[in-house]
């Protein structure tokens, strides 16, 4: 009787980030250790999410945070794992979470060690679609320190085009990885049986049309008139765009990626600067998207040129095809005159 096969030389993740540190000179390791911290905090909230209901981590922490949503226990569990394995890698000095009102400074009470790099992160977005079981994802950018002496605030506050490296992770039917460390991107498949992200989608592109828009069209009564006209355009004619909206960003942006289209959040009567946040959502996102081949803007700028002054910060976004984007902000272009 013959066993399931099993590929012998499978390129995992772990193996693809060693494979493309070779390829740098002088590099140090240090944003290898990062990754693999990042990936076992990964595989470690895939196990939480899949046994939610068994291990009792549904229901409130009795706690909101700092958008004043309610938290989570899973959430609390989520940030708690990126924090302590970020932390112990040893290759960060300070971390930006979605959870946590100020920024967390990373010291090593020994010998007062840190790391070169800085990361934001959004440990557990989509939290309030997991008692109805929709995908839900982490998302993650990280950035190198340019200055020297104590770090602060004022380090993280970057802009997305100085990203070394970003992804998400979605928990979905599977659980995938998707990374760009600025060379293009891949998607990497959780196989449960060796515990392991195997490479399953290689150079990932963009297609330049879609045909899904995505957006929150229960706030149609509050976007300007661009927006609505953009919209109304896509349903017109003999081949309508079909709507698809999770509310879950990192699911609707890797629905995105793969079928192409646009994802949009703009900003609204009641949310002028948009909802979703610069730092750990909107840049990390853009970065993935444009490294595919796609464009994102704030509706003026590309996400990834706007300069953050705060860490919590929000912004409109529109990201995906670069035709499909290049069509929105031609349509707000064109009111604005």
């Amino acid at each position: 009787m013959s066993g399931q096969a099993i590929d012998t030389d499978c390129m995992t993740l772990t193996r693809f980030i060693l494979a493309e540190q070779r390829k740098v000179p002088g590099a140090t390791g240090d944003l290898t250790t990062l990754l693999t911290a990042i990936q076992s905090a990964v595989k470690a909230i895939s196990s939480a999410v899949r046994k939610a209901g068994i291990a009792q981590l549904y229901g409130m922490a009795g706690n909101t945070n700092v958008q004043g949503e309610d938290v989570k226990k899973l959430d609390v569990l989520s940030n708690d794992l990126f924090i302590n394995l970020l932390r112990s890698s040893y290759t960060t000095c300070l971390l930006v979470s979605e959870e946590n009102e100020n920024v967390i400074e990373v010291s090593s009470v020994e010998d007062k060690c840190q790391g070169k790099y800085i990361v934001c992160f959004d440990p557990l977005d989509g939290s309030s679609n997991i008692d109805c079981l929709v995908s839900i994802g982490s998302i993650f950018g990280i950035y190198k320190r340019t200055t020297d002496g104590a770090p602060t605030v004022g380090d993280t506050l970057q802009a997305g085009r100085r990203l070394v490296a970003a992804g998400y992770a979605l928990y979905g039917s599977a659980t995938m990885m998707v990374l760009s460390t600025g060379q293009g991107v891949n998607g990497f498949m959780l196989d449960p049986a060796i515990g392991e992200f195997v490479l399953t989608d290689p150079n990932m592109r963009i297609k330049p049309r879609g045909k899904i828009y995505s957006l929150n069209e229960g706030y149609a009564n509050k976007w300007d008139d661009a927006i609505r006209e953009y919209v109304n355009s896509k349903k017109q004619g003999p081949k309508p765009y079909g709507g698809r909206y999770i509310g879950s960003m990192v699911a609707d942006v890797h629905r995105t990626l793969k079928y192409g289209g646009i994802f949009m959040y703009p900003a609204t009567a009641d949310a002028p600067k948009g909802k979703l946040r610069l730092m750990y959502e909107c840049n990390p996102m853009a970065f993935i998207i444009e490294q595919a081949g796609g464009k994102s803007s704030n509706g003026s700028v590309s996400i990834l040129d706007i300069q953050p002054e705060a860490i919590h910060q929000r912004s409109p976004i529109f990201l995906g095809s670069s035709e499909d984007v290049e069509e929105v902000l031609a349509c707000i272009a064109k009111h604005k005159q």
